[in-house]
This record gives C-alpha cells, structure tokens and sequence, in this order.
C-alpha cells in the first residue's frame, strides 16, 4: 500500500508539474507582446524600433559584455526557451553559442541577421579567407539587411500587424541615411592622410570600407586571437612612419594592447595619446544615448573626429 501510495503521488506531482508548463506555454502564446530575445544590444535596439508596443525585448549581452568570448548560463538558455523568436547576429560573431541555436531552431524562429547579407558583399577575415567579417553594424548599408531580416520575422510571426512593423521599418532606415550622411558631412574634417584607425581588434573593417579608413586593429576578428610583441611593433612603425598621434580603446575588450603600443611609441620618441573610447562588439547603457545604435555610431563617429581631425 505505501509503494502504491509512493507511485500515485509521484504521478500527481508529475501530472501538476506537466499542467503548469502547459499552462505556462499558453499564456505566453496569449500574450499580447511577443517576447524577443537578441544577443547582441545592436540588434535588440533593432527590434525596439521596429516592434513598437508589440514586443518586449531583452539582449542577453549588455554594455561590456564580449560576445566572442560570452558563453550563455543557464538563465540565458531559460530565457532563450520561453522566448516567442530569437534574432542574432551570426557569421561566428556569437561563437561559443552556436550549438544553442541551432537546438533552438527546431522550437521556434530564430534568425542570423548578418547570415542573410550576400555574401559577395560581406568582407573575410584575411587570416581565414572562407570565414565573413561579423562586424557588420559598423556598414549602415549592410546594416539594412539586418533591419529587414527583423521585419520580416515579425511579420511572419504576427501578420496582424504587419502594417505597423512596415511603417517602423521604413521610419527606422530613414534614420539610417541621415545617421550615414552625418558620418560622411563629420569625417570631411579629417585629412586623408589621418585617416588611420588603430584598435586593440578588427572590429571596424566594414567602417573602414564605407568611410575611408585603414584599419589596424593588435587583435584579428576575433578577441580570442591574441597578439605578440611582433604586432604591437608593427603598429608602432606605422604611428611613427605617419606621425599618427591618436589611438583609440574599446569598451568591450581589455585596453592593455592599446597601452602597450603608447607605451612602446613612446620609447621610440613619438607621443601617441588614447583619442577616446569607442563601442565596438557592444553598445553603452540602457537609457543613454550610446544605449541605442544610433547614438553609439555617433559616438564613435564624433570620438574619431575630435582626435583625428
């Protein structure tokens, strides 16, 4: 009698425990916002914009966070399962999450924004020919793609307001020319010549290319690549050969590589100062103007005029 009474329990516990998950489950799918979980804030700022009032929307990595080095916990994967779709960036940006998503495409949308820009336009990492540059919020243009990748899950995931996801989308990249027009009235200031970018990685490739920077970066593409005394040289023989006075930190990756090269620049005679803080992989606070991605790209377009000018 006390075995069967042990076994009718069991099944009782197991029965409420199966009954509030279900239960949990319908009353996500009845709310009235969709819950959208990004990775990277870039792409959360995406999906604020264009899901209005019809989306909460949380990004698992906030101002500081590395995604190349993030690896998920267990609140992230919890979050991730209760969530109604998943946008991130993909091209191995979030590296040590991939095996998450893709048990997490058999449940629900998740989408690779940046996996959806053609490949003839995406730039290679020169160390690895067949791997795409993932950095590529710092091309608006590319960036585009990424808005329209967001729309359209939306809409594929709530049709009834499609229209009111269009109309955002189309306001939001009408942001976008205006944010690119004022990179390129803001970078006239600065001659050609100083047109040199040099960062502790390769983060900046693509805003190289869109506005006519070389780029330097200590790192490769990745911030799991480290650099040697060999790299740290090279970017000295280039500030002095040039007479570049200016390098800039990241707020999401440790500044003893940049210190490393004013300190070595200054032992070869040349003053080299820290020009200003940029946002690479992430984006500032919530609630602050470098908090959207408006905001940190003139941030950083401003930060690199006012030292290079």
């Amino acid at each position: 009698m006390k075995k069967y009474l042990l076994v009718l329990f069991s099944a009782l516990i197991l029965g409420v425990v199966g009954c509030s998950s279900e239960t949990g489950n319908t009353e996500n799918s009845d709310k009235e916002t969709i819950q959208v979980i990004t990775t990277i804030a870039q792409i959360g700022d995406i999906a604020k914009n264009i899901g209005g009032k019809h989306v909460e929307v949380e990004s698992l990595m906030g101002p500081g966070v590395d995604p190349h080095l993030y690896n998920a916990v267990q609140g992230d994967i919890q979050k991730l399962d209760q969530a109604d779709i998943i946008f991130y960036n993909g091209l191995h940006l979030e590296g040590q999450m991939g095996e998450i998503f893709e048990e997490m495409e058999s449940k629900k949308p998740t989408v690779a924004v940046a996996e959806k820009i053609p490949a003839d336009m995406r730039l290679a990492d020169p160390a690895s020919p067949d791997i795409s540059d993932p950095h590529v919020w710092f091309d608006i243009h590319l960036w585009k793609y990424a808005v329209e990748e967001v729309r359209d899950g939306l809409v594929e995931l709530d049709p009834e307001n499609e229209d009111t996801y269009v109309k955002n989308t189309d306001a939001y990249l009408a942001e976008l020319d205006e944010l690119n027009a004022y990179a390129n009235t803001q970078f006239e200031q600065i001659p050609e010549e100083s047109r040199v970018l040099v960062t502790a990685h390769d983060a900046f490739n693509y805003f190289g290319e869109a506005y006519g920077f070389e780029v330097m970066g200590l790192q490769g593409l990745s911030t799991e690549s480290d650099f040697s005394l060999g790299d740290i040289d090279r970017i000295i023989n280039v500030l002095v050969e040039r007479n570049i006075k200016g390098v800039f930190v990241e707020s999401s990756v440790n500044d003893r590589a940049i210190n490393a090269v004013v300190e070595g620049a200054k032992k070869e005679g040349h003053e080299v100062s820290i020009g200003g803080e940029l946002y690479s992989d992430a984006m500032g606070e919530e609630g602050t103007e470098e908090g959207t991605y408006i905001g940190m790209f003139k941030h950083n377009v401003d930060t690199i005029v006012n030292s290079l000018k």
